[in-house]
């Protein structure tokens, strides 16, 4: 069998991985700087460019979030069916990249929304955005997978570096966008988040013989199939524009379309699969269920957590928006610690299992507004609250999160059949667009108008203790039965696809986990 140095000296390696890895990874830093540096502004570009209110502006911003995660379910689909994975990841960098740069016209400020036509490609810029994210994100989590076999010891190191990448460009992007967005102007910003996104279209193309063939079509792909395919991302484009503008359509579809795709998901695991498969999609379905309790939450940061550090903190004259970047730069810093400690107490035999994790992400982030409305509340609604509470909130959600979402994405890959991959993937976004539609609700009852600064603060902070609370018992309850849902994946029998097997023969594969271990989970 040949070893993984001699393997990796003919596919191309870098640090023990294949080297499509870091196309993949400086491809999606800059796809995240680009998204998390025109996110760090929306909500303030709502509220004081567009003019809309609090209310308003939170139920606009949680449809946007929203759409953004239910189309990787369609474009994660196309991609299974016919596009494969990297066609669909470039069709929509071409989109994103387009959308980013559309955000860069103003129109008149001094009239708002009202009667401003200009607001049409501010809806078109978004609806862009929505459908290229639907291409891209989904397919090139499945990307990072395809380089591995599906028990290779490398498969969470790998996760951990692309998170990583992500994490880079949102930290940079809200940093960078966000000063300059709100220093210099609003078309400054989201003209180098586009920037930024030509960037990572650029990374990806040249890139393309690194992925070793991996993310092309399951079969050949004639061009009137592939252009019909783009097609049908045009008219998605064209209904978006719709929904972002109508936003109980959103939860309409969320509803309708939400209820109809767990329901095919179940059935196909039921009628289709083998019981240890079909069980596998039921823990993947109990993890996806947890997880929106958890975005519903953790999505405050770019709405209503944003305009609280506007106008209710004391930011020493720094801009708000920049405080966006504080999530991922504890990512950078703590993730490689996480990955470290699953590693460790993986080979001990006593790492949490996935289902343990998510219980304590939803806990983590319920604390962390818990310990923001005790800090505001301790010196007063009459008084800025400290920045440190800002940070601290953020330090909780984020240890949360490396709880959850890298866990969760490894998850739904080592779970997911080979043929199901990219739509239980998709599913899993879909999850996120619910816990995305659900913050915007809670960030619309968070915008009392009319009240007063002091009131319109005691109003806001009512809110985040009923979920905080919400959500430490919710935590609680998903890691009593965490040994049940661990059961359900059958660890101790998983094993590599065939085609995987056969396509990766003499890679130096992993041998397959011992009974009751997971190892480390980042993605």
């Amino acid at each position: 069998m040949v070893s993984y140095a001699q393997n990796g000296d003919a596919a191309g390696t870098f640090l023990g991985h294949p080297k499509g890895l870091f196309v993949l990874f400086f491809a999606e830093m800059w796809e995240r700087f680009s998204y998390y540096g025109m996110r760090a502004l929306l909500i303030f570009y709502l509220t004081k460019h567009w003019l809309y209110s609090d209310s308003e502006s939170g139920i606009i911003y949680g449809a946007y979030t929203a759409l953004v995660y239910i189309t990787p379910v369609v474009g994660g689909y196309l991609a299974d069916k016919y596009l494969g994975q990297r066609k669909a990841v470039l069709f929509g960098a071409v989109l994103l990249t387009l959308g980013h740069f559309f955000m860069a016209f103003e129109g008149d400020a001094a009239v708002g929304h009202v009667n401003n036509p200009v607001i049409n490609i501010f809806w078109l810029a978004l609806a862009l955005i929505i459908v290229g994210s639907g291409f891209l994100k989904a397919n090139i989590s499945v990307i990072v997978g395809q380089l591995y076999p599906r028990t290779d010891v490398r498969r969470d190191g790998a996760y951990t570096i692309f998170y990583m990448g992500i994490n880079l460009g949102a930290a940079i992007g809200s940093l960078l966008c966000g000063y300059i967005g709100e220093t210099y102007g609003w078309a400054y910003g989201f003209g180098l988040a586009g920037i930024g996104m030509l960037l990572g279209l650029i990374v990806f193309i040249w890139g393309k013989p690194l992925l070793l063939g991996r993310g092309e079509p399951p079969k050949p792909l004639n061009k009137n199939t592939e252009f019909t395919m783009y097609g049908l991302g045009i008219l998605l484009v064209g209904l978006c524009w719709l929904a972002v503008q109508y936003q109980d359509l959103v939860g309409f579809v969320l509803g309708g379309f939400g209820g109809a795709l767990v329901l095919y998901v179940l059935f196909t695991a039921v009628t289709k699969l083998d019981s240890e498969a079909r069980d596998r999609i039921f823990a993947a379905m109990f993890l996806i269920m947890t997880s929106i309790i958890f975005w519903a939450l953790f999505e405050q940061a770019g709405s209503s957590l944003n305009l609280f550090t506007d106008r209710h903190v004391d930011r020493a004259g720094v801009p708000a928006s920049t405080f966006q970047s504080i999530n991922a730069i504890y990512i950078i810093l703590l993730a490689p610690i996480f990955a470290t400690l699953w590693t460790a107490m993986g080979r001990k035999g006593k790492e949490p299992s996935a289902p343990l994790k998510f219980g304590l992400g939803v806990v983590q982030v319920g604390l962390g507004f818990l310990v923001l409305v005790w800090g505001a509340k301790s010196v007063g609604v009459d008084v800025p609250t400290p920045v440190i509470f800002i940070f601290l909130i953020y330090l909780l959600h984020t240890t949360g999160e490396l709880c959850l979402s890298p866990v969760g994405l490894s998850a739904m890959n080592r779970l997911a059949p080979a043929h199901m991959a990219s739509l239980i993937m998709g599913t899993w976004f879909f999850a996120s667009a619910t816990g995305n539609f659900a913050a915007g609700l809670i960030a619309s009852a968070t915008g009392a108008e009319g009240v007063g600064e002091d009131a319109g603060k005691t109003v806001v902070l009512d809110v985040y203790s009923t979920v905080g609370w919400t959500a430490v018992g919710v935590g609680i309850a998903v890691m009593i039965i965490s040994p049940l849902i661990k059961k359900l994946m059958h660890l101790d029998t998983l094993k590599d696809d065939e085609a995987a097997d056969a396509h990766l023969a003499g890679s130096g594969a992993a041998e397959p986990l011992a009974s009751g271990t997971h190892p480390a989970t980042h993605n």
